[in-house]
């Protein structure tokens, strides 16, 4: 069972067609957030997983939890809040890119304090953490706390998937950021991320930093310029992006290391024992694999994540 940590939420998309009048703005909300999103994606490629996040006693709390309950996500480290749920409005650019809004101070999946830290049993292989989860409180201190505590014990993924609107602060980011990477083993990260962390610096000089940690693996995403993985064993290189006709970009990073996650299990790599003994060979497996299933999750609206049978 892998164990991912962060934020549940409803993502709003606007519907509002050109005959609709100014005062009306018509919605579609899907169940979401980058974390919450992890967890879907690695049940729909057939691996065991369980979403560490607070859920509001509220309708859209319930909503979630219904969910993660139909996808078969394990609710074992669910926290009941009473709070209300995270909202993110979300705009679509020409390309299909996400910009986002976040309506969230105070809500549910912010609300896990040092003591609601979980007690993790042997089958738990693994932990993911990302997004805006890692920088806002008190979750954010409840998170560093267990990926200190259960690193070098499990494997410890990354994926700052940076968000601006609920934490503003690029220096905080920055911050907890250079933390998390002296714990992960494997860290997926897009140039986008890179660009709001590092203004103009080179993205191969910051990854190779990380690489001189714990750190074994780093992909990074350039969306429709394709991915480049860096290996500390094994150098780095790039694979051009799969073809597809662009709904939006949605859920494509989520799904990208969702689909990182179920390799390595699938292969019974599972493991940081398993990821030192990658072969060049086996990496490029793996960032294939990723790149096709964030291809089929482009190709949808929202963030629709490919089931296993479609990979094939």
């Amino acid at each position: 069972m892998y164990l991912v940590c962060g934020e549940a939420l409803f993502d709003f998309f606007s519907e509002t067609e050109a005959q609709t009048p100014a005062s009306q703005v018509n919605f579609k909300a899907i169940a979401g957030g980058s974390p919450f999103n992890v967890a879907v994606g690695l049940r729909r490629l057939g691996i065991d997983s369980a979403l560490f996040t607070g859920l509001s006693t509220d309708y859209l709390g319930r909503r979630l939890q219904q969910v993660l309950r139909n996808e078969g996500v394990s609710d074992h480290y669910l926290r009941d809040v009473d709070a209300p749920t995270t909202l993110a409005m979300v705009a679509l650019g020409a390309n299909g890119s996400p910009h986002y809004s976040f309506r969230g101070e105070g809500c549910a999946d912010r609300q896990l304090p040092l003591d609601s830290l979980p007690t993790l049993g042997p089958e738990v292989r693994g932990l993911h953490v990302g997004s805006f989860s890692l920088v806002v409180q008190p979750v954010g201190d409840t998170l560093l706390a267990l990926v200190r505590r259960e690193s070098g014990r499990r494997l410890i993924s990354l994926d700052p998937n940076v968000r601006l609107n609920p934490q503003p602060d690029i220096e905080l980011w920055r911050s907890r950021i250079a933390t998390l990477v002296e714990y992960a083993d494997l860290i997926k990260v897009s140039d986008e991320d890179l660009g709001l962390l590092y203004p103009g610096q080179d993205p191969q000089v910051i990854i190779e930093g990380w690489l001189r940690h714990r750190c074994q693996l780093v992909f990074l995403t350039r969306g429709g310029q394709g991915a480049t993985v860096f290996s500390r064993q094994h150098g780095s290189w790039s694979m051009p992006a799969c073809p597809v006709k662009m709904a939006d970009t949605v859920g494509a990073g989520d799904t990208f290391q969702a689909a990182l996650i179920a390799w390595l299990t699938e292969q019974q790599l599972d493991s940081i024992d398993g990821l030192q003994r990658l072969t060049r060979e086996q990496v490029s497996a793996m960032l294939a694999f990723a790149m096709r299933a964030a291809a089929l999750t482009c190709g949808k609206t929202g963030p629709d994540l490919p089931y296993r049978h479609q990979l094939n």
